[in-house]
């Protein structure tokens, strides 16, 4: 595999990600989306990645997306005019406008809308790869994962053997509580403890590909990603200003080509938005 042409291809799904957030956070601002959004802008080098290694090993799994799921959708290769019109509530939504910013759901790309319960993807996913066998992967938060019922999902998955991947989308909060402040044990260590082989990694794609590459889905994997959130835990604000920022730093890493691939996305997706706009 061409480990840059791998990078410059998550860099593709991960601008689109970034652009579309922006663009969202801009609606929330001005009131045009009025109800709760949760914005996975700074994380999405995590689905983009593992979204990009599906495709290299030509796996189409079924997908469990936590809250923070826009990402998730748009890397897996979701209709992003689909998403734009289910946050503007129309029935031509990807939830026929009914999902809201969490429930997305798409049978195109065999993703499952989360229900707001926190950490329940997790049981239901496991559910639907017991009954199917399918290969699945489940995001989660690493608040979410800190639930009774994750836990035991875990050790379920283990006891079943199943084709599992749970991705724990670790941004250090559980909406303003830093992980030192909630617990004090890693979820690499509770997975190994239920006999699954985990991994712990940066959101780098590299590191990413290199943790799942091989022999995926042939029994359960976990693996925890620390990433970092831009934004509020829902709404359009900022926590801090000074947050690493993965996709900022592949762009300079890639260079000007990708720097030139990145405005073209942007002016894409804003092109798109203001088009739904101006019908409404």
């Amino acid at each position: 595999m061409n480990i840059k042409n791998f990078q410059m291809q998550v860099l593709k799904k991960a601008s689109l990600c970034r652009h579309f957030e922006n663009e969202v956070f801009k609606r929330v601002q001005n009131k045009t989306i009025t109800f709760p959004v949760y914005l996975s802008a700074g994380q999405e080098y995590v689905p983009a990645s593992i979204a990009q290694t599906m495709e290299i090993l030509k796996f189409k799994p079924l997908l469990f997306g936590q809250h923070r799921c826009h990402s998730i959708y748009l890397s897996f290769g979701g209709d992003i005019n689909k998403l734009i019109k289910e946050l503007l509530g129309k029935k031509t939504g990807c939830s026929y406008g009914m999902g809201g910013s969490l429930g997305i759901h798409s049978k195109e790309i065999n993703m499952f809308g989360h229900d707001g319960f926190m950490g329940s993807n997790a049981c239901i996913g496991v559910g639907a790869c017991f009954s199917s066998k399918k290969p699945t992967i489940i995001f989660i938060g690493d608040a979410a994962v800190e639930e009774d019922y994750v836990l035991a999902s875990l050790s379920w998955i283990s006891k079943k053997n199943l084709p599992i991947l749970f991705v724990v989308e670790d941004n250090n909060f559980a909406v303003l509580t830093k992980k030192k402040d909630r617990r004090d044990w890693a979820v690499k260590d509770i997975a190994k403890a239920f006999k699954i082989k985990s991994f712990e990694v940066e959101d780098d794609p590299k590191k990413i590909f290199k943790a799942l590459h091989k022999n995926i889905f042939e029994e359960p994997r976990l693996i925890n990603i620390h990433t970092n959130r831009l934004f509020w835990h829902a709404g359009a604000g900022k926590d801090s200003q000074s947050v690493f920022d993965r996709l900022k730093k592949e762009i300079k890493n890639l260079g000007k080509n990708a720097d030139t691939i990145d405005s073209q996305i942007k002016q894409r997706v804003k092109k798109l938005w203001k088009k739904h706009l101006d019908k409404r």
